[in-house]
């Protein structure tokens, strides 16, 4: 792709054709990397490092400020929503190192269904 270059003001200025501007994600405005290797120009997209997106972020944050949805309460659990084991039941809780730790007998052997099943062996 051949390109013209121009007088732009005290420097030298060319003309990115649209389909390359699009085809390396530039717009007006936005910063390029030029090299200079062995009598050749090259233009590259300015990618932003980690520590200067993290502070796009942050400031984005502070700008829209922290948004947290409501907490809507659908009523009781219903069907396949429901979870009928030890944990749901509080019978076991996190620990003091956050494993397990169960605070009550287990109710997996009054289970009919398991007895029922055993039966059936």
């Amino acid at each position: 792709m051949k390109v013209k270059v121009a007088k732009w003001g005290n420097s030298l200025g060319i003309r990115l054709p649209s389909a390359a501007a699009q085809s390396v994600g530039a717009t007006a405005g936005s910063e390029l990397v030029l090299t200079v290797e062995n009598g050749e120009l090259r233009l590259k997209p300015s990618r932003k490092t980690s520590a200067e997106l993290l502070a796009e972020m942050l400031d984005e944050i502070d700008r829209l400020g922290l948004k947290c949805p409501e907490t809507l309460d659908w009523g009781p659990d219903r069907g396949s929503e429901i979870i009928d084991d030890d944990y749901s039941r509080g019978l076991i809780v996190p620990g003091p190192d956050g494993s397990p730790v169960r605070v009550g007998p287990s109710t997996e052997h009054q289970s009919g269904k398991r007895n029922a099943r055993s039966r059936r062996r």
